[in-house]
């Protein structure tokens, strides 16, 4: 392989890199779902932070 078919190939996937997306960015179903139930729970009250929960188990 020549030297410009080299560069040819590193140009390539260079774009290619560029337009990649990070699988761990796409969101599912599933965590579209939770995310809402989340929501939900946050504006009811229903969540206990971590601290509370400290404070609860004597930690």
């Amino acid at each position: 392989m020549r030297y410009k078919d080299l560069e040819f190939v590193k140009r390539e996937l260079m774009d290619i890199k560029g337009h990649m997306v990070d699988i761990d960015s796409i969101m599912t179903e599933d965590d579209y779902k939770a995310l809402q139930k989340y929501n939900i729970e946050k504006s009811e009250g229903k969540l206990t932070s971590h601290e509370e929960l400290k404070k609860e188990l004597g930690l």
